[in-house]
């Protein structure tokens, strides 16, 4: 259980950052707190066999992962530029 709520306490705390804008959504402090929070969450999912919460957590920890990636590369992660005509849905 203390794992479940610190890898939930990590997510949360990276999007309530970003959502306030503390935090850029693409930095490399808001890709690790979300790539640890939610490897923190798919651990424990297979742990306790709750396979749908395992692949939603490992796919997240994934794409924060490879934000990670791209950050370490030099590619920018935030800030793209939106499909179409930029216009939020």
């Amino acid at each position: 259980m203390t794992l479940q709520l610190i890898g939930a306490l990590l997510i949360l705390v990276s999007f309530v950052l970003a959502q306030t804008g503390r935090l850029a959504f693409g930095s490399a402090r808001y890709l690790w707190l979300n790539f640890i929070g939610s490897s923190l969450l798919a651990i424990d999912a297979v742990a306790e066999k709750q396979w749908g919460f395992a692949l939603l957590e490992g796919a997240w920890g994934l794409y924060s992962l490879l934000g990670l990636v791209d950050w370490a590369r030099g590619r920018p992660v935030s800030g793209r530029e939106p499909v179409g005509n930029g216009e939020s849905v």
